[in-house]
Order: C-alpha cells, then sequence, then structure tokens
C-alpha cells in the first residue's frame, strides 16, 4: 500500500482528488491565523468590510458556509448583542452573544447593505457558497499561507480555540450545534489544555 494510500484510504483508488494532508498540514486555523485571514480579507476585492466581517463571524460562531449565505438580519439584535444561529445538516440552532468589535462591524455592513441577508451582493442578494469559498481562498493567498485556504477551517479554528480554552466538550457541542458529541471530541481530544498541569515550572 502506497504513503497516500495509508494516509488517506479510498482517494488512490478513486483518483477524485488529492489527499488533504497533501495539499494542507491541518484543517484550521490557529488565532493569529484567522487575524491574518482577517487582516487580508480587509484588503482585496470590491466588498472589504463585508469580507472581513463575514471572516470574523464564520470564526467566533462556528459557522459553515451554507450557514453564512442564509442568515438574515432578523436573526442579529445588534441593541442587546446577541444573534441567532441557525445551524443546517440537522444541527442544533442556539444563541450567541456578540462582541463588541462584532457589533461595530455588523452596524456599519447594515448601513452599507439593505437587503434581508446579513452577506449580500451588489445587487442585494445573498452571497452564493462559491463565492464565500473564493473569497476566503484569495484572502488566503494574500495573507500568505503557503497551503489553499476555505471556509470550514474557521468552523474547525472555532472549535480548537475553544478546546484550547479548556471549554467543556458538552458546551463546546451545543455551540457549534453538534447533535453527537462524537463530532465534538475530535476538538478536545488534541486540545493543548487537557496536559497543561502535567508539568509544573
Amino acid at each position: 500500500m502506497s504513503e497516500q494510500a495509508e494516509r488517506c484510504p479510498g482517494v488512490e483508488k478513486r483518483k477524485v482528488r488529492q489527499c488533504n494532508a497533501d495539499v494542507r498540514p491541518r484543517e484550521y486555523l490557529t488565532d493569529s491565523e484567522v487575524e491574518a485571514l482577517i487582516k487580508a480579507a480587509s484588503q482585496v476585492g470590491r466588498h472589504r468590510h463585508r469580507d472581513k466581517t463575514l471572516t470574523l463571524l464564520a470564526y467566533t460562531h462556528g459557522l459553515r458556509v451554507e450557514e453564512i449565505v442564509s442568515m438574515r438580519w432578523h436573526q442579529v439584535n445588534l441593541d442587546d448583542g446577541l444573534i441567532d444561529i441557525r445551524r443546517v445538516k440537522g444541527g442544533i440552532d442556539s444563541t450567541h452573544h456578540l462582541r463588541g468589535r462584532e457589533i461595530r462591524w455588523l452596524r456599519k455592513l447594515s448601513r452599507d447593505y439593505k437587503g434581508q441577508h446579513v452577506f449580500q451582493t451588489e445587487r442585494g442578494g445573498p452571497m452564493t457558497t462559491r463565492a464565500v469559498q473564493l473569497m476566503v481562498a484569495r484572502a488566503g493567498a494574500k495573507a500568505g499561507f503557503s497551503w489553499p485556504v476555505h471556509p470550514h477551517m474557521l468552523r474547525h479554528a472555532c472549535g480548537h480555540k475553544l478546546a484550547n480554552d479548556g471549554q467543556d466538550t458538552r458546551s463546546i457541542q451545543v455551540y457549534l450545534g453538534h447533535r453527537q458529541i462524537r463530532h465534538t471530541e475530535r476538538y478536545t481530544e488534541v486540545s493543548a489544555a487537557r496536559f497543561k498541569s502535567f508539568w509544573q515550572d
């Protein structure tokens, strides 16, 4: 069996696409990489404020790309600093708090775009999933990443961030909308936080 077949069972047989491990070092971004991506999103394209706001919310709320493009303004309560997260794929909906930077950026976005959807095109319709994917990839290239970046890496970044901050698995499960806790355990199982007390200076 080849090295690629061992890393990605079935890929060599199908010859459909490269194994993820051959394309990028991991499937999530670190905190500093996310901030670099947000900065890059604000420097390229015609909708810079929209794109950096999208990148920030996708990270802080662990959003799938379908959840991003379907988000409407009636889900956002800027006065109380709350946002209703509507999950896809049978996920569990929840209400999240918005932080100061998110509220400021969303207020500006609401003034710039008057349609029903939070993330819109120039014509007032919702962005497509493909448009989000291209925007994130473009920002990743601008940020200088040596591997291609895709939107779902921001959702994984959120999960790893919460786990590394010591949040419990059940809370992360609810936050990300997982119905099966096994999907959440991927973050807590590899979190460095669980080993923090192993050695003392």
